[in-house]
């Protein structure tokens, strides 16, 4: 059986979409910014543009094949805790990218799955949520993902001393805080020295430190992907 087509919107550097290649389908990214590092076929554009064409039938672009899937992972800025507390402020401006990607999705009617940050949890039906630890990556990272299709998750433990990818640099700084368990244990949480440290604890080794930031551990969605592809493929079975 060929491989899937998957959409990849928002795609940034391609962590998430590495991960669903590598689960077996071709990802074709988008992204309204230039990605000199995104891994696969890539067309600059607005990724909420190409929802709407898609929407009505029409070809994103000239000669864009028939997609299986949707895959999106729009900007989270909007739903972090820090962004909550800057508009409490008056002075967060960002838009929710979230809340039409997902009115689009269910138009559009193909197969997709959706990603997003740990405080959109109220804005999104949230299908199952991985982190760091379910993969032994050194981050913690946890991501919430809606899909239209059955997706199973399992636990496992948190990373005991997860490292920060985030910032405008690497640091040699460290810093401790509370366990998750809240019980006044606390651990050692700093951001990665390098470059190099960071795509480690990301389990990503492309791409430049602000891409990495933003990105999702491939691990996350290689493992997601081998789901979503067999449904794929049921249905087109079907």
């Amino acid at each position: 059986m060929s491989r899937p087509i998957l959409l990849g919107l928002f795609s940034g550097l391609g962590g998430a979409d590495m991960g669903y290649h590598r689960a077996g389908s071709d990802v074709i990214g988008v992204d309204i910014e230039p990605q000199p590092y995104y891994p696969f076929e890539f067309h600059q554009a607005d990724a909420m543009e190409v929802l709407a064409l898609l929407a009505t039938g029409a070809e994103p672009w000239p000669g864009a094949p028939e997609f299986d899937g949707i895959v999106a992972s729009p900007p989270c800025q909007f739903k972090t805790q820090m962004a909550a507390s800057h508009r409490s402020r008056g002075f967060d401006d960002r838009p929710d990218l979230l809340t039409p990607t997902r009115s689009r999705l269910r138009e559009i009617g193909k197969p997709y799955v959706i990603e997003n940050v740990n405080g959109a949890k109220g804005s999104m039906a949230t299908t199952l949520t991985l982190h760091g630890g379910m993969f032994g990556l050194g981050v913690h990272r946890p991501r919430r993902f809606e899909s239209s299709e059955l997706l199973l998750g399992f636990e496992a433990p948190m990373c005991a001393e997860p490292i920060g990818v985030y910032g405008a640099r690497p640091a040699k700084n460290w810093s401790t805080r509370l366990n998750g368990n809240m019980k006044g244990k606390r651990s050692v949480f700093r951001v990665a020295r390098s470059l190099a440290e960071g795509q480690e604890a990301m389990g990503i080794d492309w791409g430049d430190w602000h891409g990495l930031t933003e990105a999702i551990p491939p691990a996350y969605t290689e493992y997601i992907g081998l789901q979503f592809i067999e449904a794929i493929q049921a249905g087109k079975a079907a």
